[in-house]
């Protein structure tokens, strides 16, 4: 008899792969820091595995079908939302993580939960809840209250590290080489889709872009992927950790620089914003004087009515948000 045309691969055996195979740098899932809350190991999946299954399995990353990515509930079928931008950056993850030999099951994870705790109306949503948290609102560490208190996932402290320190705002950076990975691909997911959006909407033309950065990244959407993935795995080889080539960097930065002065800060956006601002605000107000209004399965046991008016606003999607404004604060014409 030949051999059989399926072989078992459990947890055991899928470690012992990552211990042969990664890179020095990678971080092992037979090595996790672990859970805050000890449980057994899956007779299948690694730890980092488990933790992807979870967080896709959420209520919190379904909803980010329906969140911005730069475009105020958007109309059009084709702009990038929280969770096209999330698949988006999931891949380019994968592909460095693999071409490094680092965890790609852990790179997986981090990219897969970077959003979910993503306010409506994307950044100008972080922006308007700010106010209402001392030391401001920050998706990132929302992301990590959602996975770990308004719907706990237990997951890996590797995990929930990455996802807290993937925005360049964090200085220290992720304790992983794979949390450097997300930080990465989230800047080349969005950057070049907001600029095909911006492309699409007809705020930009490709000549208005930077033209070290037409020079540098390439000709189109799928050239500039192409060239910033390459550059990160060719630098971060020579470095010996994740990093992106200098000239690359310098283009992405130029790019970035340009998409704020001339899309996402545009003054022609600039009363779309305010009601943006306008809508969060006033539901962070409504809710926190009417807290029994806010359903039990979007909120934590917390006393602060404010804590748990923030906590619902933030979760909920762009077209709710626009709805429930609508219903609390419209006119009534008739008793």
């Amino acid at each position: 008899m030949g051999e059989p045309e399926l072989r078992r691969r459990d947890r055991i055996g899928r470690e012992q792969l990552e211990a042969e195979l990664l890179s020095p740098a990678a971080s092992l899932s037979a090595k996790s820091r672990g859970r805050a809350v000890p449980e057994e190991p899956d007779p299948y999946r690694t730890a980092f595995e488990r933790d992807r299954d979870r967080i896709i399995h959420t209520k919190a990353f379904r909803r980010l079908k329906h969140k911005t990515q730069v475009f105020i509930n958007p109309e059009g079928d084709h702009f990038v939302t929280r969770l096209t931008h999330t698949l988006h950056v999931t891949q380019i993850g994968r592909a460095v993580a693999a071409a490094l030999s680092l965890n790609e099951q852990l790179t997986e994870a981090i990219c897969l939960g970077h959003d979910v705790g993503h306010s409506p109306f994307g950044h100008t949503g972080e922006e308007a809840l700010g106010p209402f948290v001392p030391g401001g609102w920050w998706h990132s560490d929302h992301s990590v209250r959602v996975l770990s208190v308004l719907e706990p996932q237990n997951l890996s402290w590797e995990v929930l590290d990455g996802i807290r320190a993937h925005p360049w705002r964090v200085e220290d950076g992720p304790a992983t080489q794979e949390g450097w990975i997300c930080r990465y691909a989230d800047r080349i997911g969005y950057l070049t889709h907001d600029v095909a959006d911006a492309l699409r909407a007809g705020i930009i033309g490709f000549g208005d872009l930077p033209e070290m950065a037409r020079e540098v990244l390439g000709a189109a959407s799928r050239e500039w992927i192409d060239t910033m993935i390459t550059g990160v795995i060719e630098a971060s080889l020579s470095a010996g950790s994740v990093t992106v080539d200098v000239r690359i960097g310098e283009a992405m930065d130029a790019v970035r620089r340009f998409m704020f002065d001339r899309v996402y800060l545009r003054p022609e956006a600039e009363d779309q914003r305010q009601r943006a601002v306008t809508v969060l605000h006033d539901l962070v107000e409504h809710f926190r004087a009417n807290p029994g209004e806010i359903p039990p399965s979007m909120q934590a046991l917390d006393p602060d009515p404010t804590v748990r008016a923030v906590d619902y606003v933030a979760g909920m999607t762009d077209r709710f948000a626009l709805m429930t404004h609508d219903r609390l604060y419209r006119p009534q014409l008739f008793d």
